[in-house]
Order: structure tokens, then sequence, then C-alpha cells
């Protein structure tokens, strides 16, 4: 063997050891998904210098576990669930007087919290009863739905899961992440109340998950399948099913939009069209079941002069047929196309009102007719514009927003 060659192999030796270190290192870090197969891509494209950036940007194990200052989440460590909130200036508020669990998992009062945290003496007195009441709730439910489940505290999330320690506290560090790129993506029209955590409630089974969701649906109603909710009655929260985090990534990012969104109380196609591209925006769109040619004619086949009219109203979101996916994407395009003049969209975007689907707030904001531009979309001739008098009823503040 020449000496040349045997360099060359050493050499070859050596970056291969060096990758398949470099590579574990990542993999057995505690950070998410696609930022792993980012980094793993890098270590095998750049000799040497990409497993030199594994080194420095990711922990191992041992260094990512929780912080000190983070709440121990082994079952017999964690608080328990409080029976009386007191806080100085107010009443004590008995908690158990106000819990329910029509479905044998507890629901607070939500309007007796507010009326009690509302005789505080000062708005962040207000802001710290209500969060207090939040928790206290996490933790009934916690202890309602069994002793796998434990509550994870960071400065800007409650996380109430049966996850690992350093698995909840890097999906906790993602949602803060996520929070702050969401603020900056949507400029001018997605807020985070200040001192207001984000609420994520993951749970171990579809099966659970169902049972919870279908207490925020009406009685016997139908409802879509889907990978997580937002939900929006009396403490925001977003539910999740657990599974692989990278899998999970897609659903914080849009369920999040809804909650950044849901003090403007915005017709449910705004809402969802800017879910979806801020998901795609943040996270990667996923790989199309169909070409755009395909869903293209799936909507010309689908949407007519009367359909459009549940899509203004929200209805159509709420099928269990083809229409649910068609208004999910008809939302996203519409909103992709409207938001490129950013400025003026923002300026739509907050004073849109439910009550005629945006319509007015298009007219004067874009200079659009809603209903001429949507129509033009799916090549429709008719007059599409928005007819509150001919919806069942006037939209209401939606009680749930799904991801599916």
């Amino acid at each position: 063997m020449s000496p040349a060659l045997a360099v060359f192999l050493l050499l070859l030796a050596a970056l291969v050891l060096t990758n398949v270190w470099a590579t574990r290192r990542v993999l057995r870090s505690h950070e998410f998904g696609n930022r792993k197969a980012l980094m793993v891509m890098g270590i095998w494209i750049l000799p040497f210098l990409g497993a030199f950036m594994a080194r420095y940007q990711f922990a191992p194990p041992e260094d990512s576990r929780p912080a000190a200052l983070a709440l121990p989440v082994q079952g017999g460590e964690q608080p328990p669930a409080p029976q009386v909130l007191r806080m100085a200036g107010l009443e004590p508020f008995t908690v158990r007087d106000h819990l329910s669990a029509p479905a044998g998992l507890p629901l607070m009062d939500w309007q007796a919290l507010d009326h009690w945290a509302g005789q505080a003496p000062t708005p962040e007195a207000t802001t710290e009863a209500i969060a207090l009441g939040r928790r206290a709730w996490l933790l009934h439910l916690r202890d309602a739905i069994g002793p796998h489940m434990h509550l994870h505290e960071s400065a800007d999330v409650h996380i109430l899961s049966p996850l690992e320690p350093p698995v909840a506290q890097a999906m906790a560090g993602y949602v803060t992440k996520t929070r702050q790129r969401i603020a900056r993506v949507l400029d001018g029209v997605a807020r985070f109340n200040p001192g207001e955590k984000s609420v994520l409630l993951v749970l171990e089974s579809e099966e659970l998950y169902y049972h919870y969701v279908g207490q925020f649906y009406p009685d016997g109603g139908e409802f879509a399948f889907s990978g997580g909710m937002f939900i929006h009655n009396g403490c925001p929260h977003f539910v999740v099913v657990q599974a692989d985090l990278s899998t999970i990534e897609p659903v914080i990012a849009h369920e999040l939009t809804h909650s950044a969104l849901s003090y403007l109380r915005l017709p449910t196609w705004l809402d969802e069209g800017l879910a979806v591209n801020t998901e795609h925006r943040l996270t990667g769109a996923r790989r199309p079941a169909q070409t755009p040619q395909a869903m293209h004619q799936r909507h010309l086949a689908f949407w007519n002069a009367e359909r459009v009219q549940e899509f203004w109203s929200g209805d159509s979101f709420h099928r269990t047929d083809d229409g649910n996916a068609l208004s999910y994407d008809l939302a996203r395009i519409a909103v992709e196309q409207l938001a490129r003049d950013w400025p003026a969209f923002s300026r739509f975007a907050t004073s849109a009102r439910r009550g005629d689907a945006g319509a007015e707030a298009a007219a004067s904001a874009l200079g659009i007719d809603l209903g001429s531009f949507v129509g033009a979309l799916v090549q429709a001739s008719e007059d599409w514009a928005p007819r509150p008098a001919t919806w069942p009823t006037q939209p209401a503040q939606q009680a749930a927003y799904l991801h599916f």
C-alpha cells in the first residue's frame, strides 16, 4: 500500500468516526426533530466542520436536564392541586366549588374565575389571579387523567403531559421560540398578552384526545378528524396527541397562531388561512397528497354560490366530507394572495368583522370585492359576496379550531 493511500484511508476513517460520533450526539440530544435533521445533513455534507458545529450547538443528554428552576415532574414531587386560591386584596376562591366534570374530566367555571380575578386592585393582579386559576385547573386535570401526567412550567408556557422531563423542556423551549417567530411573521396582527402563558395539553392516545375535545362540540354532533385543536372556551389552550416531537411541531405552530389571533375575533376563513400559512412558513409545507392541478379541479367541482356561504360563515370548516379539506385549502390560497401587500393586509386583518366575513374591511383596506376575489380563485362567474342574512345563525366565537 502506498503511503499516500494509507494517509487517505486514515483520514477517511477519522472522518467517518468523527461523523458517527457527532451524529449520535445530535440524535441523543433533546432538540426538536427538524433541527436534528438539518444538523445531521450538515455533519455529512461538511467534513469535520459539521461535526465541530454539532459539538458546540448540541448538548449531550446529561447536560440537557431541566434547569433547577423548572418544576420537578415526577409524580410524588409534583405540587398538589390547590383547593383554595388566595391573593392579597381578594376573598379566597374555593376551587372545587367551581369545577364540574361533565365528561369525567374537570372543567373550571371560567366566568366565576374571571369575576373573582376582576376584583383585584390592579390589572397586573387580575392577570396573576387568572394565571393562578388556570394552573389550579391544570393540576386538577392532571390528577383526573392519571399519575403519568405531569405539569411542566416555564416563563411562557404550561405543559400538561406524560412526557419525560427533557422532552417537556424541549417542547417548552420550542413554544417560546415559536411565539416569538409568530409575532415577527404576523407583525402588527399577532399578539400574545403580557404575562399570559400558553397552555398545552398533550394526551397519550387518540381515544383520550377525542373524548376531551368532544366536550367543546354540541351534543351528538360530528366533527372532523384532527391532529390538534385550539380550544377558545374559557382558558385558551391547545391540545395534541402524543407523538414524535417533529410531528407535533406544525400543530404547535398552527394552534399558537390561533392563540395569537384570538383577540381579533376574526372570520373563520381568515383565521384558518393565517394559521395554515404561518404553520407552513415556520415549519415547512407538508408534501401534498395531490398536485395543485388536481386540487384545483376538486375546488371547481365542489364550490358553488350556496356552498361558498358556508365558507363565509365558517360552517364548511366543520364539514366531515371533502368540504372540510377544501375549506382549509381555499382559505390558505386566499390569505396567501391577499397578504402579498402586508401593510394593507394588516389593516384588513385587524379590522375584519366576523358578522360580514370581512367584506367591508376588504373593500376599505384592500379595495376589493371579497366575493369576486374568492370567486375568481375557482373561476366562478356568480356573485359570491358574503350574505349574512342567508346564514343559519350569525357566526359566533368558535369554541375550537382544528389542525388536521
